[in-house]
């Protein structure tokens, strides 16, 4: 009885994730709901960045879910947001930002919003409410230009692009912010994540929308000169479940979310054409200023953390993603 009893407090955590309406936050939600008891808590202010339809869509599978609570608001809202820290969390899983390299080009007041305003808003009541623990996204985008493969975390990072910055902003805040504190926070560096319930303005799903709606153009940036660690999102959601339950030594940390297997682009959709058996028209052009021509990362780190030595094959997840992109085509219209 007595271990039985250890389990029911274990699996009774309260977890708050921001951005639940988003491709990371949604995943992970479903991850909790599904495989644990946690009761699980959502902020997301569902803009309009990209498809509101499909944000929607991930936040009603979500709502099915009785151990799950959902509040729609943007953490700029701070007396929103010390309402919802009322509750008792264990743990703070932050998701929310805006996304996008290339759009930190065009709207770079919206990153200094959301992703440092109300970064901090958040870390002040994670400081004021003594959470424990405290798992934040921050991005590859923070090594920027390197040729120092595999990128590894205790390298000089140099960010060419908004976005980057703002994360690495968040790094060296969280740094300085927490210290002394009983806060144990770790900066999750994500490597271009893909999967089901993928974002439509990464490189696999504006392909696969070219293929399924013939009027819309793909540009194959660079000439598809570009390489990438592509990080299934089943190997992400499974990391951010076994790092909840780490042994975190430090009271700041930074690991690398990666496959450590870096694949050119080309390769990508090749395999994409043979899959489905059909190609969209290909529109190739320059190198864009805010990209990056490589990422590979070192995934040594993370894995002696959590003790992670197996990774999806990419071949097989990729299947797994086009197949639910032909069921849920609709939802990119």
């Amino acid at each position: 009885i007595l271990f039985l009893n250890k389990i029911d407090i274990y699996f009774d955590m309260k977890i708050l994730i921001t951005g639940g309406a988003g491709f990371i936050g949604y995943n992970f939600c479903k991850y909790l709901l599904t495989k644990t008891n946690h009761k699980v808590y959502s902020i997301d202010n569902v803009n309009d960045y990209y498809s509101q339809k499909l944000k929607i869509a991930r936040l009603k599978d979500l709502k099915k879910h009785k151990n799950f609570t959902f509040y729609k608001f943007d953490l700029c809202n701070k007396k929103k947001l010390e309402k919802v820290f009322k509750i008792n969390f264990n743990i703070v899983y932050h998701f929310a930002a805006q996304a996008g390299v290339r759009y930190s080009l065009i709207n770079p007041r919206s990153y200094i919003s959301s992703n440092i305003l109300a970064f901090f808003n958040l870390i002040e009541l994670i400081k004021k409410n003594k959470i424990k623990k405290f798992f934040y996204a921050s991005s590859s985008s923070v090594y920027g230009e390197s040729k120092n493969f595999p990128l590894k975390e205790n390298q000089i990072i140099s960010p060419k692009n908004i976005y980057g910055l703002t994360k690495k902003n968040n790094e060296e805040i969280v740094e300085l912010f927490f210290k002394g504190s009983g806060t144990k926070s770790v900066g999750l560096r994500f490597f271009t994540v893909y999967g089901a319930w993928g974002r439509p303005d990464m490189l696999i799903y504006k392909y696969l929308k070219s293929i399924f709606f013939q009027r819309t153009k793909f540009y194959l940036n660079n000439y598809g000169n570009h390489t990438r660690d592509f990080t299934y999102i089943d190997d992400v959601t499974e990391i951010l479940h076994k790092l909840s339950n780490a042994k975190i030594t430090e009271s700041n940390v930074v690991v690398n979310i990666c496959s450590n297997n870096p694949i050119k682009i080309t390769r990508i959709l090749k395999f994409i054409n043979k899959y489905l058996k059909k190609k969209p028209k290909i529109f190739k052009r320059s190198f864009q200023k805010a990209d990056v021509k490589k990422t590979h990362g070192s995934n040594f780190k993370i894995k002696k953390i959590i003790k992670k030595n197996k990774f999806a094959e990419v071949d097989i997840s990729l299947i797994k993603t086009v197949k639910w992109y032909e069921k849920n085509w609709k939802l990119f219209r």
